[in-house]
């Protein structure tokens, strides 16, 4: 594998010998203090370029950072496709047969962004025309304080969409009942274990992208129920995992209010609990008596 030294030195001469790159700003973990470096970060990279005409129309210039085990263009991807013409910006996302990944964007001079990313440094400025930068903090990513009305609305979600997954677990519908429990479930738990992560740390605290430092953060014991959370392809077990959601919910939903001086918002949840475990039930009596 390409050690660091060897990757900068890599992304910055392609920079100098390019006289359309006219700058390099790096981005993401690589520039956040807080984040102790291991072999797995990217190199988060952009070259801000006086057009990306000539860029774009050969593609195979990305070659020389290396042998690609794979790579992806997002702006070109039907996937991804974003309405924009003439185009400001361009990605290449490439992982590397070496273990290294680069994620490049190209932004057109005159199109970048004035407010950067709060982890971000310039490596290169040619023309000493970009934006003076702070020193790199995660700022931007940390945990916001909610408000009741945040709380409610989070809380309410929760417990909708709950009983769309009960009812597709007690029609046997797997498919449907997961994408319900890893989606909106899912997302509203996390919401509400980032919020309860960030009371405790005075909301100066960054979980990482979908909640990836919850272990670091949490107790243990949370932190087990949370691992419960996640089920396989098993009909019983995935009620299991929906039913410790709704404790673990209720759990850190009440420690949050009460730390923020808020009236606990979560009657309706305890009544919708009953309503899940009376579905379970009568589902299983309904296929016993098959």
């Amino acid at each position: 594998m390409r050690s660091e030294e060897e990757m900068m030195e890599l992304i910055l001469s392609v920079a100098e010998t390019e006289p359309h790159i006219r700058g390099i700003i790096m981005n993401g973990s690589r520039v956040n203090p807080n984040v102790t470096p291991d072999s797995f970060q990217d190199y988060d990279i952009v070259y801000v370029v006086t057009e990306l005409t000539s860029f774009i129309a050969d593609h195979s210039w990305v070659d020389v950072f290396g042998k690609r085990l794979i790579m992806q263009m997002p702006d070109e991807m039907q996937l991804y496709s974003i309405d924009q013409e003439p185009k400001q910006k361009f990605t290449y996302l490439m992982q590397f047969m070496d273990g290294n990944r680069i994620d490049l964007t190209l932004y057109q001079r005159n199109h970048l962004p004035e407010n950067q990313d709060s982890l971000s440094v310039v490596l290169l400025d040619k023309d000493n025309n970009l934006p003076a930068l702070r020193e790199p903090d995660d700022s931007d990513y940390l945990v916001k304080k909610p408000s009741l009305y945040d709380i409610e609305n989070c809380t309410n979600e929760f417990w909708w969409v709950s009983t769309y997954v009960a009812k597709g677990l007690a029609r046997l519908q797997l498919p449907y009942a997961k994408e319900m429990m890893e989606g909106p479930v899912r997302e509203m738990l996390k919401r509400m274990i980032s919020w309860y992560i960030g009371a405790k740390n005075n909301f100066q605290v960054n979980v990482g992208s979908a909640g990836k430092y919850f272990e670091y953060f949490l107790e243990d014991h949370i932190w087990q129920d949370y691992k419960r959370t996640y089920a396989d392809g098993e009909y019983l077990n995935n009620w299991k995992a929906l039913f410790q959601m709704g404790e673990l919910f209720i759990t850190l939903s009440r420690e949050l209010t009460s730390q923020l001086n808020y009236p606990q918002a979560d009657s309706e949840g305890i009544h919708v609990f009953e309503y899940l475990k009376y579905l379970h039930k009568s589902s299983a009596d309904q296929q016993d008596s098959y």
